[in-house]
């Protein structure tokens, strides 16, 4: 899965050599250097062998369900219905606040086990279900825990502008200076933040509001990246690209100029099919643009107990060839090297020498097999750097 006119070709009879962790070598059997010739193998018989997959967004970290709003959308009721009557976001904002620190933990790894069984190796986790400084922090807490407590790469996002709170209803500036803000500086000087959020849409922040947001990152030298142009087209995304984002997600409104942006700015465009699924959504992203500009795109499960409690990077992959026309080459090519790079992660999505020996080894013939089947689970093997 390196980069250029290879991508995603497949080495038959290959090898991979790794030693202290990473990939000391890969290619053909028969040009294995001499220097190698004598390490200890193991004969995978014939099985597939990929970068270990990376999940590059998500909410995995979060109190409570929302069965009853699944059951509200199928009688009717839309999303921003929902968010507007005091549901949505804010609803697990409550289930969140009144969890322990030991109990989002708890709660949260049986939902990272699911991922890790299905070969993810690099995981990212944002905040946003606190929305106050104390539980934004035990959120980002609770996800750095999360690396120490399973063999998983954790990287976190900062997402304390998700929605305004009902203490600050009407008053989204107030409550990004107020709250919002002080928190990402308290996460950031206590090492829990890699990069940093936002929700750009009417029902959430402006891109002035999000301005605020992004300033104080770029102040604080962190990455930024954004939930941008999902229910409508509002310019998060040209905004983020501005910035030199990482990566712009869900994008279904998204038009030209804003592509256009993002391809500037090399910000990767991390599609999520499991809202657009879950929301019963119509309108497709712009994946022909994306191609067409040669914009990156990234698959994620956007696990969220709201409008994606989606816990299956390969359904995803699935769903986004199904429902968006995603080649899978693509699909592949969107959980490995193009997520890593939508977390700013240059030794990981790979088989090369010097990267990270993050690898998934799977029962399967060719790589579509891992986005043409539905609900069954091809792994054979992780590994997670090095070790088996």
């Amino acid at each position: 899965m390196t980069s250029g006119a290879a991508q995603g070709a497949v080495i038959d009879d290959g090898v991979v050599a790794i030693a202290e962790g990473r990939i000391a070598w890969c290619g053909p059997s028969g040009a294995i250097p001499d220097t190698l010739k004598g390490w200890d193998a193991d004969d995978l018989e014939g099985r597939l062998v990929t970068p270990g997959l990376i999940d590059c967004h998500t909410h995995i970290v979060h109190g409570g369900d929302r069965a009853r709003e699944f059951e509200m959308r199928l009688e009717g009721a839309s999303y921003e219905e929902i968010a507007r009557a005091g549901g949505g976001i804010l609803s697990t904002v409550a289930a969140t606040r009144a969890a322990s620190e030991d109990d989002l933990l708890a709660m949260t790894l049986p939902r990272v086990d699911a991922l890790i069984g299905e070969g993810v190796t690099t995981l990212e986790i944002k905040s946003g279900y606190g929305l106050d400084v104390d539980t934004e922090l035990k959120m980002l807490r609770v996800a750095r825990r999360i690396g120490e407590a399973r063999p998983v790469r954790v990287r976190t996002s900062f997402l304390g502008a998700h929605a305004v709170p009902p203490e600050f209803a009407g008053r989204p500036r107030d409550y990004l200076a107020e709250v919002c803000l002080p928190a990402l500086e308290a996460a950031a000087a206590e090492g829990l933040v890699d990069a940093v959020d936002g929700f750009c849409e009417g029902i959430a922040f402006s891109p002035g509001e999000i301005v605020m947001v992004f300033d104080r990152a770029k102040a604080l030298g962190l990455p930024v990246k954004l939930h941008a142009e999902q229910l409508s087209n509002l310019g998060g995304a040209k905004l983020a690209a501005h910035y030199g984002a990482l990566s712009a997600d869900h994008l279904e409104y998204l038009d030209e100029e804003g592509v256009k942006a993002m391809a500037d700015a090399r910000s990767v465009a991390v599609l999520l099919p499991g809202a657009f699924y879950t929301l019963r959504e119509t309108q497709l992203p712009p994946v022909g643009l994306f191609r067409q500009h040669g914009v990156q795109m990234a698959i994620a499960t956007d696990c969220n107990p709201g409008s994606s409690p989606l816990a299956s990077l390969l359904l995803a992959m699935n769903m986004a060839c199904t429902l968006f026309r995603i080649t899978p080459a693509e699909a592949l090519a969107g959980t490995t090297i193009n997520a890593a790079r939508a977390l700013g992660l240059a030794g990981c999505g790979c088989i090369a020498p010097g990267m990270r020996a993050d690898l998934a080894v799977w029962n399967v013939e060719q790589p579509a097999e891992l986005s043409y089947r539905i609900g069954f689970n091809a792994l054979h093997q992780r590994i997670f750097g090095g070790n088996w």
